[in-house]
């Protein structure tokens, strides 16, 4: 595995992380352990009356026993009645078997105070269990220690450096033509990204190196649109990805969730890797061009 493939599986996980929700984090989960821990996970499901016995995977290793808290949005008096309850529930149904319990959360920004201090007062009350949290951080390292085919298995397929480096007309010609037209309004002049761009845009590195990577293959975008028959489609294209990311940010997604929005914008980084390195190449050249991202702007009067 290259340092764009990896680059690729980072933001796939920070994607799925971001938009998985409810039972379909807790899935995400399950699968992602499954494979980190290949014969010391075992995942839970719900069954019959007794439900999931207030457990959503158990690490028999260690004794360990996972709840999954993944809401919509975090409530927090929501969120401290769960942690009671769970923790009270798995210490009745695990009893002695369970030496160790991980509250598990979808909140990549982490957990509230108050919930940090009910953990903390946990800790001091159940001395005979490690009480710990299982967030983002955490899911990520289980997740970028994978083996290649076991990322793929989770994530689907994703371009090499040598995809890169292969692209054609004929990966490209698909992804700029089925981006949606729209009538290019008045636009001053694109200045050229400063080179502090990335930074201010506080994009992370995995997607700072693929639009790296893809600056390697803007000129075969730019010899695209020169030797396209209308003149004004790669304008055309330009105006629907700046009307794209202007809507994104005003949702108020992180950069990287917005880059990972523009990439289905592009095209979708689903099926071949030539197709996804296609996407890529395209989304660096306008980022390069100031119509995706902010550029940095200079003060006139330092």
């Amino acid at each position: 595995m290259d340092d764009t493939q990896r680059s690729f599986y980072g933001l796939k996980f920070e994607n799925a992380f971001l938009r998985e929700k409810g039972k379909a984090f807790e899935s995400l989960f399950a699968r992602l352990m499954a494979h980190g821990f290949t014969g010391d996970f075992e995942p839970v499901r719900p069954y019959g009356s007794k439900g999931d016995l207030k457990c959503d995977g158990f690490r028999p290793s260690d004794g360990t026993v996972f709840q999954a808290y993944a809401p919509d949005s975090t409530k927090l008096a929501e969120l401290l009645a769960k942690i009671d309850e769970d923790l009270a529930g798995a210490l009745t149904h695990w009893g002695a078997k369970m030496r160790r319990w991980e509250l598990v959360h979808n909140d990549v920004r982490g957990l509230p105070a108050e919930a940090v201090r009910r953990l903390d007062e946990l800790r001091a009350a159940i001395p005979a269990v490690t009480i710990a949290v299982f967030g983002e951080a955490e899911m990520r390292a289980v997740a970028m220690r994978l083996a290649l085919h076991q990322l793929e298995d989770l994530f689907g397929v994703v371009p090499s450096q040598r995809t890169l480096e292969r692209l054609d007309f004929t990966n490209l010609r698909p992804v700029l033509i089925a981006i949606q037209r729209r009538d290019p309004g008045a636009e001053p002049p694109l200045a050229a990204p400063s080179a502090t761009k990335l930074q201010h845009n506080a994009l992370s590195p995995d997607a700072a190196l693929l639009l790296r990577q893809g600056r390697r293959r803007e000129k075969l975008v730019q010899d695209f649109f020169d030797a396209w028959p209308d003149p004004s489609f790669g304008e055309d294209v330009a105006e629907a990805f700046r009307a794209r990311y202007q809507a994104l940010k005003a949702v108020d997604l992180d950069p990287d969730h917005i880059f990972g929005q523009l990439q289905t914008f592009a095209g979708g980084m689903e099926g071949e890797p030539s197709h996804q390195g296609a996407v890529l190449a395209v989304l660096s050249y306008f980022f390069e061009r100031c119509d995706i991202f902010e550029d940095v702007v200079q003060d006139t009067n330092a």
